[in-house]
């Protein structure tokens, strides 16, 4: 009796929410409130943070292509008490953009402690346009060079350099369109002033389930349970694959077992039914990777990336 007493109060103290907790935690976010990293850091935050027994709090700090919050994180102690919600962009596409201004240098000062989710690329086009598929799109700009144009975040995004891949893979001539952030160059492909834009699927979810936006195809094999018809862009063009990550950053210098705990928390919290849904309702993959798993994945993406910047001369200046 007595000892079912005791482990029933364990487990209780166990089960204490997260406000119960005297710790706080700051994970920040490099992105604006309502977008999809300011979206993962709310959910690492209501998720993972509470199996280190740990309030979370979540901190905006905008700008830079995500570098302001990167500093922040940066110049915190490495105690694990601050984190980064951190997206491929910024920790593996902007080091590598010759004539970036960088307060920090994601690559030395940065290391990850855990990936999250994966996140698919979706090519996109107006619904109301011409394009039916991939093919019937590749052939337009193949038959009219330099007349189709793509839309983008902004120069040195995902976004844009997606689509140089693209044309590195099928020599095509396509003119870029720069925007600021994602928002604007989906309205503008929804208007016709350009005609398509390869994205975060969680960017245009909305959009195509509305009838708004035509999915023509997932940049990666792995497909999507939301649209499980839509075909990858390795069925059009042979080999060619690209998705992005959301993760968790800290400051360099984390002891291991401040990293094994955060990467523990963040294997149980994806076992959480709720938290994979919500993660599979935004477009995202939920998928974990252990600290040495997932810096070998960032040393990789810095690699590749790198070679997609210089092939197309991309500057970020």
């Amino acid at each position: 009796m007595r000892r079912t007493l005791l482990a029933a109060i364990a487990a209780a103290c166990i089960a204490l929410p997260a406000a119960a907790q005297d710790r706080t935690i700051r994970v920040i976010s490099g992105y604006a409130a309502g977008g999809t990293g300011d979206l993962m850091a709310r959910l690492i935050a209501e998720y993972v943070v509470p199996f280190l027994g740990a309030r979370g709090v979540v901190e905006n700090r905008t700008g830079a292509n995500g570098l302001i919050g990167a500093e922040v994180v940066a110049r915190a102690a490495p105690d694990g008490l601050t984190v980064l919600q951190c997206p491929m962009g910024t920790m593996t596409i902007t080091p590598n953009l010759p004539g970036v201004s960088m307060p920090i240098d994601p690559r030395t000062e940065l290391m990850g402690v855990a990936n999250v989710a994966l996140s698919t690329y979706a090519l996109v086009v107006a619904a109301r346009g011409p394009h039916q598929d991939v093919a019937a799109l590749l052939a337009a700009a193949r038959a009219h060079p330099g007349a189709m144009s793509y839309a983008s975040a902004g120069v040195g995004s995902a976004q844009h350099l997606s689509v140089e891949l693209l044309k590195a893979r099928t020599g095509l001539d396509i003119v870029h369109v720069p925007y600021r952030g994602a928002t604007p160059a989906i309205v503008d492909i929804l208007g016709g002033r350009t005609e398509f834009m390869i994205t975060n699927l969680g960017d245009v979810m909305r959009q195509v389930q509305g009838g708004e936006l035509r999915l023509l195809a997932l940049g990666d094999d792995g497909g999507s349970p939301l649209f499980p018809q839509a075909r990858p862009l390795s069925a059009f063009v042979p080999g060619l694959q690209m998705a992005g990550w959301f993760g968790i950053c800290g400051p360099k210098g984390m002891t291991e077992e401040s990293l094994a705990r955060w990467s523990d928390a963040t294997r149980r919290a994806l076992e959480n039914q709720t938290f994979r849904e919500r993660l599979l309702a935004n477009g995202l993959t939920p998928h974990f990777e252990d600290t040495r798993t997932f810096n070998a994945r960032m040393a990789e993406d810095l690699r590749s990336w790198g070679e997609v910047i210089r092939a197309a001369g991309v500057r970020g200046d």
